[in-house]
């Protein structure tokens, strides 16, 4: 090689050989194929693509949804990102096509949200029957924001389908919430709170946190950072409607959402937007005693 040609073809080297460097440092670690306690991986949604969710893996809830809710959830406002999946709320009009005057229905009576948000779920994709279930996120905590990654019974119509509530924020408490059918047909709810200052506030919910739920035929149990929130017997679980029915004894599929507002998320008209929820995995392990 001519000498002249020979300290740019090396400083071109170096380049290359660094940012291969930066692209290892940033790849994300893949997840243990078995956990110490004999867990096996079965399902892992890693979010390394760009651009729209997985649809292999996700559908999307469109609309106004629940709980009177501010936002109206729509496509858009879900992608990957930088390795995360990034549910973003907006302060934004969108027309409701549904708009009734005069209806009764929270879902008619309103001409236009005054945001948008996104909600994303496995339901008819994939679902499990018990196991051990891992989220590794970061949530906006501010006024009226209400995120949650959640799972819903295959069977049923709410609340006798079950439903596990693995991380709900709001209102400056971080939950964990279980719901079946209790009694005259109403919900009935097994729930713990833990006030956010009492973990760090601010602070902490600047940062990743590791939330997860053990499954299994004896009980529920809900954990944030190896912290037991709450725990449950599955005996304690049984709808109260006459079937004798046991909703966290079937298949349940999950669901992650950026609410704002409604009846429980609180006031959002002081907080400025984009809020985000990000999630850098979600994995499910389950062990040999457990039959999908």
């Amino acid at each position: 090689m001519k000498k002249h040609l020979l300290k740019p073809f090396l400083m071109a080297c170096i380049f290359f050989a660094g940012l291969s460097v930066v692209a290892q440092q940033q790849k994300q670690p893949m997840p243990p194929a078995l956990t110490a306690d004999g867990f096996k991986l079965v399902w892992a949604e890693e979010f390394n693509g760009n651009g729209a969710p997985d649809p292999a893996n996700w559908t999307y809830e469109l609309g106004f949804e629940r709980n009177e809710e501010l936002q109206w959830y729509q496509r858009e406002n879900a992608r990957c990102e930088n390795g995360n999946l990034i549910l973003e709320a907006k302060r934004e009009k969108k027309t409701n096509p549904n708009f009734k005057e005069g209806s009764n229905d929270w879902k008619k009576n309103r001409k236009e949200a005054d945001y948008t948000s996104a909600s994303i779920k496995t339901q008819g994709l994939h679902s499990w029957l018990y196991g051990r279930f891992v989220m590794r996120g970061k949530i906006d905590i501010r006024d009226g924001i209400w995120p949650a990654w959640w799972t819903l019974g295959i069977k049923g119509s709410w609340p006798a389908t079950g439903e596990i509530d693995m991380m709900e924020y709001y209102r400056k408490k971080l939950l964990a919430n279980i719901a079946f059918m209790g009694a005259d047909r109403k919900d009935a709810w097994f729930s713990t709170e833990k006030n956010i200052d009492s973990l760090g506030g601010q602070a902490w919910a600047d940062q990743f946190h590791i939330w997860r739920m053990d499954w299994d035929e004896n009980s529920i149990a809900l954990y944030v950072d190896n912290q037991l929130l709450n725990k449950v017997p599955l005996d304690k679980l049984v709808n109260q409607n006459g079937t004798n029915i046991n909703p966290f004894k079937q298949p349940h599929y999950m669901l992650l959402d950026l609410a704002i507002g409604g009846k429980q998320g609180g006031d959002p008209s002081k907080t400025s937007f984009p809020a985000r929820f990000e999630v850098d995995y979600v994995r499910v392990y389950q062990n040999n005693k457990i039959k999908n």
